[in-house]
């Protein structure tokens, strides 16, 4: 019989990703997550640095959050 493998809890956290006008490079943030927030060429370049830098400030403890994500939403004016 094998030894069964504890599961490895996952933790997710929302990011909003925009793109700099000046550098081009996609930029993320975790809402209400101090100092959660990074830069990258690609999607997948941005999710990596955000994944360590979540893993960096999450060895301090768990983050006092300054708010929670709701969600997005589309704006529209009559032009």
């Amino acid at each position: 019989m094998r030894a069964h493998k504890p599961e490895r809890a996952v933790r997710s956290f929302p990011a909003l990703i925009a793109r700099c006008t000046e550098t081009g490079l996609l930029v993320g943030h975790v809402p209400g997550f101090p100092g959660a927030h990074s830069q990258g060429e690609t999607l997948d370049e941005l999710q990596t640095n955000l994944q360590e830098v979540i893993a960096m400030l999450l060895e301090d403890g768990e983050p006092a959050l300054e708010s929670d994500f709701v969600g997005l939403q589309q704006i529209v004016l009559p032009a």
